[in-house]
């Protein structure tokens, strides 16, 4: 089920308030674009600034929309254990089709911690879970060991594997049977060629169809074709991530109409310099969007 292109969804906002007529509209063009899954909530989706109510809503609107047309992997995670168990139960009881788990960021558990937090989630909410770790934003990093012992907790079937180390995606799947997914768009094609299953894409959200052509280039073995596309995309990979995430991303997807630029503080909108950046990468592919 966890496999394919997944879009780390954005949260669109009006006038400081979550947009919930365009949220619709988004899950809408990934159906229609092909897309093999919706991730909500997740970092692209500015999970750390909506409230718990705003977080629910999104999560709600986000299955509801989809109406079993495509995959819902709902971000869930916490800091709090507590707080993750009650927000997967949430998104089980809506309809999701699983839940993605960041490692606990700012605590800095230990291994042990690590393995109690997720196999708490997992035993407490029966709902396929797919872990999330992503050093760079939590502080803490979920070992490839840990991973093994997790994958032995039969509803964990994932990680989105965002430490930028084609080594990790090899150390864990030799070391365990997991669904893989690349958290990072410049490396997908090079994780999947090692045995990764896919991506939790950022550029998804603004060249759907194309993320999804790289992966069924590369699941299907077409690794000229996946390459070629890949060479291609590359720019765009780079620009997304000039700034902080999910700045650039808002921006280019503005620029394409497909939200407004509305961004949360601490973030801020992006620069004329990077908005400068991303619309020479999108002129390519605008006729494809």
């Amino acid at each position: 089920m966890f496999k394919g292109s997944f879009v780390a969804l954005v949260t669109p906002f009006q006038d400081g308030k979550v947009d919930i007529a365009r949220l619709e509209r988004l899950v809408e063009f990934h159906v229609e674009s092909g897309t093999h899954g919706v991730v909500p909530c997740g970092t692209t989706g500015e999970s750390a600034t909506l409230t718990h109510e705003e977080h629910e809503r999104v999560i709600e609107t986000v299955t509801r929309t989809a109406e079993g047309r495509i995959v819902v992997l709902a971000g869930t995670g916490s800091n709090s254990t507590a707080e993750a168990v009650r927000m997967t139960k949430f998104a089980k009881d809506v309809g999701a089709d699983g839940a993605l788990v960041i490692t606990p960021y700012y605590n800095k558990p230990t291994q042990e911690g690590l393995f109690r937090h997720f196999e708490t989630i997992a035993v407490e909410c029966d709902m396929p879970v797919v872990l999330y770790n992503v050093p760079s934003r939590t502080a803490i990093d979920l070992l490839p060991e840990t991973v093994a012992r997790l994958a032995e907790i039969s509803n964990i079937v994932g990680i989105k594997e965002a430490t930028g180390s084609i080594d990790r995606t090899v150390e864990i799947l030799r070391s365990c049977d997991i669904e893989v997914l690349s958290g990072d768009d410049s490396l997908t094609l090079a994780l999947m060629a090692v045995g990764a299953s896919g991506v939790i894409s950022v550029a998804a959200n603004v060249v759907p169809r194309l993320i999804v052509d790289l992966v069924d280039f590369a699941a299907a073995g077409d690794i000229e074709a996946a390459k070629d596309l890949h060479f291609r995309l590359y720019p765009l990979f780079r620009a997304l991530f000039v700034e902080t995430n999910p700045i650039p991303v808002k921006a280019a997807a503005a620029h394409l109409g497909l939200c407004g630029p509305e961004i949360r503080l601490p973030l801020i909108e992006a620069s004329s310099s990077t908005r400068a950046a991303l619309e020479k990468a999108l002129a390519e592919f605008e006729t494809q969007v």
